[in-house]
């Protein structure tokens, strides 16, 4: 039943990289990780769930902010070991700084600048003590 999921190169931790994608302007949103339980029920759910290393669980992105990622589209690499997802992030918000990208600082003349505004004060999205969903 899950046969596309065994052609997924998993790495030694049994995760993939999944680079999140705006499904209309094609911005990169963010980057995280999956493994097959997050990546199965990301296609069935038709949205956006990762695996969290840091708490060693799953994560269904939006689930304490509201920035729900619905998925419009999978990918999958050449080397059958990054996966894509084009989505439509709810909220425009797909960054815990609170802005659109995780992508949002520029290398310029030997320093990281940034680029993006805050379109929303992280703390007004997370409840205290929470940095990201």
């Amino acid at each position: 039943m899950n046969d596309w999921l065994d052609e997924i190169n998993w790495n030694s931790d049994g995760l993939v990289p999944a680079i999140a994608q705006d499904h209309r302007t094609g911005r990169v949103l963010m980057m995280a990780w999956m493994n097959r339980e997050a990546l199965a029920l990301t296609a069935s759910e038709q949205r956006a769930i990762y695996w969290s290393r840091s708490r060693g669980k799953l994560w269904r992105k939006g689930e304490e902010s509201g920035h729900v990622q619905k998925l419009h589209e999978l990918r999958l690499d050449c080397d059958a070991d990054v996966i894509i997802l084009r989505v439509e992030q709810l909220g425009g918000i797909a960054c815990h700084t609170g802005r659109e990208s995780c992508f949002y600082r520029v290398f310029d003349n030997g320093t990281w600048k940034t680029v993006d505004a805050v379109l929303k004060d992280p703390h007004a999205i997370y409840r205290a003590g929470h940095t990201h969903d």
